[in-house]
């Protein structure tokens, strides 16, 4: 991929500028979009209140109006609701405080439950940072296998038994591992919490599906709310369990699309200049310099083909080659 001549120091200018306007026209539409919504909102409720305060004006005060509202958004606010349909739906029971401890762990952090007591905000704090290495650890390991299972087998396969070019198999199947991700990660789910979930549009659930794999969770909209008493902790472990997995193929196809030579171009682009190495010795020029596609995320845990040939090149040997294998 040819990417025009800049000059070296105007290309983080270009980068940093390209993304502020990015930020700006984020915040230029969202205002646009979504002020309107709200000050319609506003006006609604002010004018169901007016008219509730009007309707039993002769047996509520208002200041006692406002303090029942107070406590009602700082028990919200805990993941506690007023409504009477929902107020059996324990937080705190085995599998919601599961669904709690892996959004934490994954930090998608939906919000809508949080630790009441202070030795619980002690515990997750420690919990957690212990549990963010860890999970990364795992999570790294993982897609470390799964890349070369997953991912760098079949473009080897499509190169090897289809005669299709490394750059054109790679873009390929980059682009197969995406829509599959977008298929049964995402459209898939969102199909069954459309069915299960009470009030939820396609399009709700499938926002949910994406703002929890992309590991954004906002929190507005959780499942699990209005599942019938009998089901509910199966319910919430399979929604645990679906976002680990979903997690891990998002990262999988992430780490694919990543290892493209289109992006690693646009990557080297905007990277800063490598210092020329100083030629002191034989066995210096003899040491190959780590390649940015061994930075992975997926090659942490352990060094990759071309890794073990780069150990075998600095020891003055040659590595064999591969054979061909589907």
């Amino acid at each position: 991929m040819e990417l025009p001549a800049v000059p070296q120091p105007w290309r983080y200018w270009l980068l940093l500028g390209a993304y502020g306007l990015f930020l700006l026209l984020g915040a230029a539409v969202f205002v646009g979009v979504e002020a309107p919504q709200e000050a319609g909102l506003q006006e609604a409720l002010r004018g169901a209140r007016a008219g509730f305060v009007r309707q039993h004006q002769g047996c509520l005060a208002e200041p006692g109006l406002e303090r029942l509202l107070q406590r009602v958004l700082d028990a919200d606010s805990y993941g506690v609701s007023a409504l009477g349909n929902v107020s059996d739906d324990e937080n705190w029971d085995f599998s919601s405080a599961l669904f709690f401890a892996a959004s934490v762990l994954t930090t998608t952090g939906y919000g809508h439950t949080v630790p009441l007591s202070d030795g619980g905000k002690v515990f997750c704090i420690f919990y957690t940072l212990l549990g963010l290495p860890a999970t990364l650890l795992l999570a790294t390991c993982l897609l470390q296998q799964l890349m070369g299972l997953l991912s760098h087998r079949p473009v080897r396969y499509l190169h090897t038994h289809w005669g299709i070019s490394p750059d054109h198999a790679a873009l390929g199947h980059a682009a197969a591992m995406g829509l599959s991700v977008l298929g049964l990660f995402i459209l898939l789910p969102a199909l069954c919490f459309w069915a299960l979930e009470n009030g939820w549009t396609f399009l709700e659930s499938v926002y949910f599906c994406f703002i929890s794999l992309s590991t954004i969770g906002l929190g507005d909209y959780v499942p699990g709310r209005g599942s019938p008493p009998s089901l509910r902790h199966l319910y919430k472990i399979s929604i645990t369990c679906y976002l680990l997995l979903g997690l891990l193929a998002m990262l999988l196809a992430l780490e694919t699309i990543y290892e493209l030579r289109e992006v690693h171009s646009l990557v080297r682009f905007f990277a800063p200049p490598q210092a020329p190495t100083s030629p002191s010795s034989e066995d210096d020029d003899q040491l190959e310099i780590l390649s940015h596609d061994q930075l992975g995320l997926a090659t942490i845990c352990g060094a990759t083909p071309s890794g073990s040939q780069a150990d075998s090149k600095a020891d003055g040997r040659v590595a064999p080659h591969d054979s061909p294998s589907g």
